[in-house]
């Protein structure tokens, strides 16, 4: 049964392609394009059109984003930078100094060095503290170390050379001494008397002092329960001298036994009287130098 003759395949409208590539018949007639189709791929086209504004405004978006990002870390710096707020602040040499002007300065103080105790007892112009033989020599006895001496008389004279034996009558009165007080101390039968002779200045007695031989004697006190000792016999002398003052001692035995070099005694109660009258009369000087300083 025959339907009629069947027509091939008909091309279809392209609306991707030109007029002039579309499917027309052979016999050269226009056909009426599939407005429903061009609708549809109109439609395709803005749908894809929309995707990729999307998708760029999408990548423009990263790429501010990055540019942000960057210019963030560009201006913050590096990590270790970040963490260290001290590395931002200026350089000493970049901070202004106000004024200008250089901080004031104050020279260097310090002070003053203490007082040399045997300057107030080396001239009569400083040494002006008072002076005596109780104040030289005070109380009743003495104590050195595990000794102890009983103290005897005193005396104190302007006129030196009244109280000195042998050489030392001219060794006093050529350095021009201007006192000589002397003490006696005892320890059982032995007896020490010690002379301090003033003058005026530490050269003088320091003369007095070399100009002394073994002649030069400090006569002896006796008294007050003391027997006269060294009126004769060997005796054992010493001679020394500490800013204005010359001292001397003379040390024997009461009995008039002479002194040798065996007994030992005699040289230690003399040696003891010595370092005495040293710590007296350098006393006297720390005094009158703590007194000045506290001026």
């Amino acid at each position: 049964m025959s339907f009629g003759q069947q027509q091939g395949p008909q091309s279809q409208w392209d609306p991707w392609k030109p007029h002039s590539q579309q499917p027309w018949d052979s016999d050269g007639t226009d056909r009426t394009p599939d407005w429903a189709a061009l609708a549809e791929a109109s439609e395709t086209r803005n749908k894809r059109r929309r995707l990729l504004f999307i998708g760029g405004g999408a990548l423009a978006t990263i790429a501010i984003g990055t540019a942000v990002a960057m210019a963030v870390v560009s201006a913050n710096g590096s990590d270790e930078a970040s963490n260290s707020p001290t590395n931002q602040l200026p350089s000493a040499a970049n901070i202004p100094s106000g004024s200008g002007s250089a901080a004031p300065s104050f020279a260097p103080t310090s002070a003053p060095p203490p007082l040399d105790p045997k300057d107030f007892v080396a001239s009569k112009g400083k040494d002006t503290a008072p002076m005596s033989t109780d104040i030289l020599f005070p109380g009743t006895q003495l104590t050195m170390g595990e000794t102890v001496y009983k103290k005897g008389p005193t005396a104190d004279t302007r006129s030196c050379a009244a109280a000195a034996e042998g050489t030392l009558k001219k060794v006093l009165t050529d350095n021009g001494c201007t006192r000589l007080m002397r003490v006696t101390y005892t320890k059982d039968a032995v007896a020490v008397t010690v002379g301090v002779a003033v003058f005026d200045t530490e050269a003088a007695a320091t003369r007095a002092k070399g100009q002394s031989d073994s002649k030069s004697i400090v006569t002896s006190l006796s008294g007050k329960g003391v027997k006269g000792f060294c009126n004769g016999a060997v005796c054992r002398s010493t001679t020394n001298s500490y800013g204005r003052y010359a001292y001397f001692t003379i040390a024997g035995f009461t009995t008039g036994k002479d002194v040798t070099t065996k007994d030992t005694a005699v040289f230690s109660t003399g040696d003891d009287l010595a370092e005495f009258t040293f710590r007296q009369i350098r006393r006297r000087g720390e005094a009158q130098a703590s007194a000045a300083a506290g001026e």
